[in-house]
């Protein structure tokens, strides 16, 4: 840094994390693990010149520094070259094994003129990377920093949320086709803070599932929901609840005694709560996430793949596991009526959950023209703006008084 500052040159420091490196060591073991981190260091040093520096910083982590930087735009092209070096598959343990990096970027001196600055800038850089999905990079930027303040901020307030009452559950009716009956309702999470406002999930769920706030605030969404379901029973109203499990509960080893408390203290049976899961979370570990759903389904609770389409499993690891339902991720379903590629996929997951003996629920339906092309392919369930938003409780036993039903098939209707 010293020869830099006399050089008036830039350097680059690059903070990279493997992504997803814990489930390799998981489910191959640690000395496979190391071996394939040996690997990784052996391919960052091939894409560096001589005078750059790579060091791991310690778990899965490595720090590349970059000499004599001329453009911003050179560091980015370096961790094109370092990810591309990555995804070629790795031999560690007789086997292959595929890899990918996250990389988030400072430059000296404009990030920091100290490497404490610049290491901190750099991994702020690589969470930002992450956020925007896997293998993926950022160049560090003053904003980030302001944003990192106000993250933390909200992590201080969402901590004291529920002592505060701050948080509370919406539903969200899912019409079935066939029928035109509200079958159930998606519990969703919403936070109301006496500073910011109504902030949106997107803010702090994240906030809530890296913090491990999640472990308690799940259990408190799973009574609410299940005390709910069991409160529309009593009204006349048989629907079950659908609630959201985050990676983390997924694969906390409490969540069977969390479902059975919510379901006793509620006087709900089972059949009515449904759990839905993320498919790239179910990939995480398939043993233990089959291992967990079998004792969730020998209570009679039904499970259900939310977002399908966006994570990466296998048809035979689909086979696997022990579902009920599949959820078609808005992101197929928004352009599902102008976009062939998106009505081509949408169709072959209801072809395909409908020969896994699987239904079909299809989120974020907002046009007619969407529930139209949804009712003529046979998808089973929808929801969605066009149907409803999402409602307080108190309003719900309004809603399901005023729905009327009746056959959807035509792709025509509305609830309430």
């Amino acid at each position: 840094m010293a020869q830099a500052r006399r050089d008036k040159s830039q350097i680059a420091v690059l903070f990279l994390d493997l992504d997803r490196f814990k489930v390799i060591n998981d489910s191959l073991g640690h000395t496979i693990g190391d071996e394939v981190l040996q690997g990784v260091a052996v391919r960052l040093k091939s894409q560096t010149r001589k005078g750059d520096t790579v060091a791991r910083v310690g778990g899965d982590e490595f720090t590349v520094v970059i000499r004599n930087v001329h453009h911003p735009v050179d560091t980015a092209k370096v961790a094109e070259l370092i990810q591309a070096a990555l995804r070629e598959p790795l031999m560690a343990g007789g086997r292959e094994i595929f890899v990918t990096g996250s990389i988030g970027i400072s430059i000296y001196p404009n990030d920091g003129t100290d490497v404490e600055t610049l290491l901190r800038n750099s991994d702020t850089a690589l969470h930002r990377a992450k956020e925007q999905g896997l293998d993926s990079f950022r160049l560090f930027a003053a904003s980030m920093n302001a944003e990192a303040v106000q993250r933390l901020r909200l992590e201080s307030e969402l901590r004291r949320a529920l002592a505060r009452d701050e948080l509370f559950v919406h539903y969200q009716p899912v019409v079935d086709l066939a029928t035109g009956e509200i079958q159930g309702m998606e519990a969703l999470l919403r936070w109301r803070n006496a500073e910011h406002g109504l902030v949106a999930p997107s803010e702090f769920v994240p906030i809530a599932e890296r913090t491990g706030l999640l472990s308690t605030i799940g259990p408190f969404v799973l009574k609410k929901a299940c005390a709910q379901a069991k409160a529309w029973q009593r009204e006349g109203n048989r629907v079950s609840v659908a609630v959201n499990i985050s990676p983390r509960q997924l694969h906390h080893v409490d969540l069977v005694r969390h479902v059975v408390e919510a379901l006793d203290g509620a006087g709900l049976e089972a059949s009515l709560l449904e759990l839905e899961i993320t498919e790239s979370s179910a990939m995480q570990n398939p043993e233990a996430t089959i291992q967990t759903l079998n004792a969730l389904k020998s209570l009679g609770v039904r499970v259900s793949i939310d977002d399908f389409g966006m994570g990466y499993s296998s048809l035979s690891q689909l086979q696997r596991l022990p579902i009920d339902t599949l959820k078609i991720d808005r992101s197929f379903v928004r352009d599902i009526s102008t976009d062939p590629g998106d009505a081509a996929i949408a169709t072959a997951v209801i072809t395909l959950a409908h020969s896994l003996r699987l239904k079909v629920v299809a989120e974020g339906v907002e046009t007619q023209e969407q529930l139209a092309f949804l009712a003529a392919h046979n998808c089973d369930r929808v929801q969605g703006f066009l149907l409803s938003v999402p409602v307080a409780d108190d309003r719900c036993a309004e809603l399901l008084a005023s729905h009327r039903p009746g056959p959807w098939r035509s792709g025509r209707g509305g609830v309430g």
